[in-house]
């Protein structure tokens, strides 16, 4: 997981994985979940991610030159109560090509099946248009909420 690179300009928006990796640590009183992003090939056929094996909780055992992100999720634990997607990332060798989406998708799905809470929330620098796009098409939606602490960002939201 620590071979996981993004371009330049993603940097400035992102935790190194180790980082994202010890922010699960952190947030573990938040209930956080560090999901690892496996891309399973199968023989004869391109790569391709595997629903109910391409995401890995931080103890899940995986293979490391399959691994293309990593993200973190926990529960807020003061008003409004929901879910905050903290980090997600796909390594650059694997961007635009749908993996975002889908991956971002499978975690919403498993949020939802767990019921804790009736949203998720993330917080997304204004400039960074591909992720953006992402959060959009998985169906998150400006939240109005602005974080005075955080002018340059967006906070999106979105509801299951």
């Amino acid at each position: 997981m620590a071979s996981l690179i993004v371009n330049d300009e993603q940097k400035r928006f992102l935790a190194p994985p180790i980082g994202i990796l010890a922010r699960g640590y952190v947030y573990r009183d938040c209930n956080a979940k560090v999901y690892v992003v496996v891309l399973e090939e199968k023989s004869g056929e391109s790569d391709s991610l595997e629903s109910d094996n391409s995401l890995g909780s931080e103890n899940d055992k995986v293979n490391s030159d399959k691994v293309i992100g990593v993200a973190l999720v926990r529960e807020f634990t003061d008003e409004p109560l929901g879910y905050d997607l903290q980090q997600f990332m796909i390594d650059k060798r694997y961007q635009g090509k749908g993996y975002g989406t889908r991956v971002l998708m499978l975690i919403l799905d498993e949020l939802k099946k767990e019921h804790h809470y009736d949203h998720v929330e993330v917080c997304v620098d204004k400039e960074d248009a591909p992720a953006l796009r992402v959060y959009e098409k998985c169906g998150f939606v400006d939240s109005g909420f602005i974080d005075e602490d955080l002018p340059d960002s967006v906070n999106l939201i979105c509801r299951f």
